[in-house]
């Protein structure tokens, strides 16, 4: 039976918009470890270490994230594991992101000038170390226009998370739709949530960009 649009559409959509916020954190929260331990590794000494950090990153930036998710979802049935849609989708995307972050991450500590590591390393520091105190906390300065920007495709990405099941906005719109069979209106209305939600991060980005007025600071991350 087709229905209109009604208030409790719109309510179904607020806590749709409060799922999407929360993947977004959690992933967010899992590809900042990943991309840290990527960044890391990769200016590590070991031949093999960099190696493993540049084929995760190979693998995850060279394949589309839907089919990320397809696999994440569906490959664990083969030996009986039942997967949930948000567990899959918190999965896929921290991996995703993780590759991302990384490269991102690792590009900012490499831009520190040499003197910078060499002077940290003049007073003991361990690499690590080094990092931690020193190098990390300048290249966080330069990498946070980039990270920002990521965090904007991130939260957008998990739109492609309906295709799992995962009641999201965009599942919520979908969802909707099959009701009211009303899609103008309905995608209209999502559209214009994520842009309330997108706007203020991608206007922070610019504004940090500009605060640091670096070529390195332009850089964005797409998914």
């Amino acid at each position: 039976m087709i229905r209109s649009l009604d208030v409790a559409d719109i309510y179904f959509f607020i806590r749709a918009t409060g799922w999407t916020l929360v993947l977004t954190a959690i992933a967010f929260a899992g590809a900042a470890v990943a991309g840290a331990i990527v960044a890391i590794v990769s200016l590590t000494r070991s031949r093999i270490l960099r190696f493993v950090a540049w084929a995760y990153v190979l693998v995850f930036q060279g394949t589309p994230l839907l089919l990320q998710l397809f696999i994440v979802f569906f490959m664990p049935n083969l030996i009986g594991i039942t997967m949930s849609p948000l567990g899959a989708a918190t999965i896929a995307l921290t991996l995703n992101g993780g590759a991302f972050l990384g490269e991102i991450w690792r590009g900012g500590l490499q831009a520190i000038h040499k003197g910078q590591w060499e002077a940290a390393g003049s007073i003991g520091l361990s690499k690590l170390q080094q990092i931690r105190w020193v190098i990390g906390p300048q290249a966080a300065k330069l990498t946070a226009p980039a990270t920002v920007g990521f965090l904007v495709q991130l939260l957008k990405a998990t739109s492609l998370t309906a295709i799992i099941g995962f009641t999201e906005l965009t599942r919520a719109g979908q969802i909707v739709v099959n009701s009211t069979f009303e899609p103008f209106r309905v995608f209209g209305i999502i559209g214009i949530i994520y842009f309330f939600l997108c706007y203020p991060l991608s206007f922070l980005s610019r504004k940090l960009e500009a605060r640091n007025n670096t070529p390195f600071g332009s850089i964005r991350a797409t998914m």
